[in-house]
This record gives structure tokens, C-alpha cells and sequence, in this order.
């Protein structure tokens, strides 16, 4: 986007069109972005830094405001804490993993592949435990409740969950999926379990599970990003924090 001009009250700020910012429109929004000079709030756009590519910045939006919905807003992560990001080699979990580590918590993840396990290893700060599930033989609530002293883990961001155990899985990468009964395992007292999981069916049983631990679920929607113009613009500060 350039040649921006920005109404905020009675003060307006114009971005020259060298200038290189970046933001997302949102869905109820009045304006249109095809055009060469557009009237939007200021909270709407961010610049962006100029080592960071088109591509790159385009990338983050999505990724890192649902990682940042998540840990900030879902389940309020702070230092101390003990979070386990599934799939953390995919690029959602990547941005979540640096949020949570950058306020202080401890992260545990998962890999689907030895390539994956090694792109984990290799992040720095490190992750406290990569999990590798790749061959099916890892019990990934047992490492988990090994890893906290048996507390369990504070808060939970799964990448799809099992329903059933009888689940005919059509693909080798959702039969590595842990099942709910085993992220409700490895869950602690008072923690927050973030699923991604649209279907997600709970139980009498596992209801019951979660209400002894007075632990919570909340659901993050793949399209967090398309917020309504009240809420969206708070959220586009993390292109600076996350890849400045």
C-alpha cells in the first residue's frame, strides 16, 4: 500500500508513496484497497521494516495474529507458564513459539518429521523439549507430565486433535495427532487448552475431567485475522514485534 492518507479525529497523517506499510482491511470496512490513495484508520496499517520482504510481511499477518490471539487474549500467557505448541515446525506454531518465549514461558513442542525435529533443535532460544511423534510411539501426555514434574502443562495449542479412538484418519499426518483425552491428560490445574479442532466433541467424562481441574477450552478459527474493525487494527503490531 502507498500514498495512504489517515484520518484519526481531526488529525490526518499522509504516508508518501515511497513509503512501505503494511495492514489489512477488514471486512466491514467501507473502503476499498484498489485504489491509490485510500482513507482508513491509522491502527489498520503498520510499517514495515525494511528488511523484511512483501512476501514475508504478507506471511505474518495471518500466522502471527492468530498466535498472538492465542497466547495474549485466550489464555494470558506469562512468565512461568509452561506451554505445548503441536506442530511447532509449521509456521503458526513457529510465531508461537517465539510469542510465548519472548513473555517468559517455558515451551514444549511436537515435530511430525525428523526435518521438523531438527528445525526445532535448531531454534534459538531453544525449545525446553521437542517431542517427536513422527513414528507413533511417543506418548506425548507421558512426556509432557514428565517434563512439568507431573504438574501439567499450563496452556495447550493443538493443531486437530482425535475425536475417536476408531477414527479412520485419511492422511499419515492427522494419524499423528494426539487424541483429546490425551491433551485433557496432560493438561494442568487451571490450564487453558486452545484448539483449532472445529468439530471438537466433549464428552460427559471429559467435561467432568476439565471441571475437577478448572481447566478452560477456547477455539481459535483459522480466519482470527478477519476481525471486525473494532478489534483487527489492535492486533497488527506484532509485524514489528515478531520480525523486527
Amino acid at each position: 500500500i502507498s500514498g495512504v492518507v489517515l484520518e484519526v479525529g481531526r488529525k490526518v497523517s499522509f504516508f508518501q508513496p515511497d513509503d512501505e506499510v503494511v495492514g489489512i482491511l477488514p471486512l466491514d470496512s467501507e473502503e476499498s484497497g484498489l485504489c491509490e490513495v485510500v482513507l482508513v484508520h491509522e491502527h489498520y496499517l503498520v510499517h514495515k521494516p525494511e528488511k523484511v520482504c512483501w512476501v514475508e510481511a504478507a506471511g505474518t499477518v495471518r500466522d502471527g495474529v492468530r498466535a498472538y490471539t492465542a497466547l495474549h487474549y485466550l489464555s494470558q500467557v506469562s512468565p512461568g507458564k509452561s506451554v505445548l505448541v503441536m506442530d511447532g515446525a509449521s509456521p503458526f506454531g513457529t510465531i508461537a513459539i517465539q510469542l510465548a518465549q519472548h513473555r517468559g514461558a517455558k515451551v514444549i513442542s511436537t515435530a511430525y518429521s525428523l526435518e521438523d525435529k531438527q528445525y526445532l533443535e535448531r531454534l534459538r532460544p531453544a525449545v525446553a523439549r521437542v517431542i517427536d511423534v513422527s513414528n507413533g510411539k511417543i506418548d506425548v501426555a507421558e512426556s509432557c507430565l514428565e517434563e512439568t514434574g507431573g504438574l501439567g502443562v499450563d496452556i495447550v495449542i493443538d493443531a486437530g486433535v482425535k475425536l475417536y479412538s476408531a477414527e479412520d484418519e485419511s492422511t499419515s499426518k492427522s494419524q499423528l495427532l494426539p487424541h483429546k483425552h490425551d491433551i485433557i491428560t496432560l493438561l494442568g490445574v487451571g490450564g487453558n487448552w486452545i484448539t483449532t479442532e472445529r468439530n471438537l466433541q466433549l464428552d460427559p467424562p471429559d467435561s467432568h475431567s476439565l471441571f475437577l481441574k478448572g481447566a478452560t477450552v477456547s477455539f481459535l478459527n483459522e480466519e482470527i485475522w478477519s476481525l471486525s474493525n473494532v478489534e483487527q487494527g489492535k492486533y497488527l503490531y506484532i509485524l514489528l514485534m515478531m520480525i523486527e
